[in-house]
């Protein structure tokens, strides 16, 4: 059991006297309990993260990038145990959880050595002036559960190259990879108080963290909900938050697009991870002339998702990761019907049980004012609207309170990049274009501040200095 957090280089008991039982949704299981952490053991992982602070921010760029790569290598050599971690406390399916699951994180932490190497930390003259960026200080990460390494990691290695130390606080739904990365962080040899780890539940750790003065820097990746709330504890004492919070994201077909293309590869954006992803194309938005066989095409796509055990051959979609986020999909399906829509496949009942799994879902007939098109969903649900001209559908890929992503395709490269030009996201996949682990990840609106990943996320943990002559 892993009843313990870490702190100052070394495992340690925690103050609190309760655990959290992590649970295996595919089967409803406990496999592990974690401490229930407390503001006590967030003051004393910030204590050393403040103590290491000097030393660490001293270091040369290829001293950090040493243990970075030392880093590296233990998540490469840990990969098959780490996808087995995650498809047991998370539900993903194993072939999943060895791709995107640890995959994306070994691809991010590339890519941050990348730019660490090359980054000139020695500044840039603007006429009398020598503009230099130094480390923000001490930062709090806080992390969800829907990609329980890949968050962790997309925090942290930009964080540690910057010169910055790390107070972690992993979701306690999914926190054993992020258990596991701290065992390899501590095989790596990071000096002591410069990472450390505390479980708990967001409304005690996370608040302790968000709001504790000794903290330079609150970086949450959540609910919109849950990052006002980071915000207004961290606006007490001016700290830098970064937040990438939730999306309802578009998938705009054009008319001239390739229709089969197209919504087979869209279906697959909204249901990875068992739809349980931030910029997850939940909408998808096709001309009235091509709707019905827009449908019809996303049904059978649907269909092709087989629902089952995460580590059973031939699963492509695995349990949710609670019993809340299963109740809480349900209710939106639920919603969905209640409010008109037309459901074409899926809903709320399977024959797995024990398990929170909820078969991927289709809903035609939707309209931008329904529920299931306005709010944030995390399961593998779709909903797909119908649009009479380009200016119509941008309108609808518009018309939402989030902004983080969405996809655009057409046969006329110009006609799709000129229609994402007018999308508000912070990310617009273009004919199907491939996630890039060196190009900034964040959104508009209400979908966060800041960016993530390449040059852009280390530049987060770093503030602006002037040297004047």
């Amino acid at each position: 059991m892993r009843d313990v957090i870490y702190v100052g280089g070394a495992w340690a008991d925690s103050s609190a006297p309760a655990t959290i039982d992590v649970i295996n949704p595919a089967n409803e299981q406990v496999i592990d309990r974690i401490p229930a952490g407390t503001a006590a053991d967030v003051d004393r992982a910030v204590a050393q993260a403040r103590r290491a602070l000097p030393a660490w921010e001293a270091t040369a760029p290829e001293e950090r990038a040493a243990h970075l790569e030392a880093i590296l290598t233990g998540i490469t050599a840990r990969q098959d145990e780490l996808a087995r971690i995650i498809a047991a406390d998370l539900g993903a399916p194993y072939a999943l959880a060895q791709k995107v699951h640890v995959g994306t994180p070994i691809a991010v932490l590339t890519g941050i050595l990348d730019v660490l190497r090359a980054y000139d930390f020695a500044g840039e003259r603007c006429g009398d002036s020598l503009i230099v960026r130094e480390p923000v200080g001490v930062v709090g990460a806080i992390t969800p559960w829907n990609y329980p390494l890949h968050q962790v990691v997309a925090k942290v290695a930009p964080a540690l190259a910057a010169g910055c130390t790390v107070v972690l606080k992993p979701s306690e739904i999914a926190p054993l990879a992020a258990y596991a990365l701290a065992d390899i962080i501590d095989e790596a040899g990071l000096p002591p108080g410069v990472f450390n780890l505390v479980s708990g539940t967001g409304p005690v750790v996370g608040e302790a963290i968000a709001a504790h003065e000794d903290v330079d820097m609150v970086s949450f990746t959540g609910s919109t909900r849950a990052g006002r709330r980071v915000a207004e504890l961290a606006a007490a004492s001016v700290k830098r938050v970064a937040l990438e919070l939730g999306g309802k994201s578009p998938n705009v077909i054009l008319p001239d697009a390739d229709l089969a293309l197209a919504v087979k590869v869209g279906v697959a954006k909204a249901f990875v991870n068992s739809g349980q992803t931030c910029n997850a194309l939940t909408r998808m938005l096709v001309p009235l002339a091509l709707y019905d066989e827009a449908v019809a095409l996303a049904a059978k796509a649907a269909e092709r998702y087989t629902l089952g055990d995460p580590l059973a051959e031939g699963t492509r979609l695995g349990p949710l990761a609670s019993r809340v986020q299963f109740d809480r999909v349900r209710d939106h399906i639920e919603r969905g019907v209640e409010e008109g829509a037309r459901l074409v496949t899926g809903g709320t009942e399977t024959s797995l049980a024990p398990g929170y799994y909820v078969p991927p879902t289709v809903f035609a007939d939707v309209t931008p004012s329904m529920t299931i098109a306005r709010e944030e969903i995390f399961g593998p649900v779709l909903s797909i609207l119908a649009y009479d001209s380009e200016d119509d559908a941008v309108r609808i890929a518009n018309d939402t309170p989030y902004g983080l992503a969405a996809a655009v395709w057409s046969a006329d490269p110009d006609r799709a990049l000129a229609v994402a030009r007018r999308i508000k996201a912070g990310q617009v996949e273009i004919n199907g274009g491939r996630f890039n682990p060196l190009a900034p990840f964040g959104g508009y609106k209400q979908s966060g501040l800041g960016r993530e990943l390449g040059r852009h996320g280390l530049e987060e943990f770093l503030e602006v200095k002037s040297l004047q002559f």
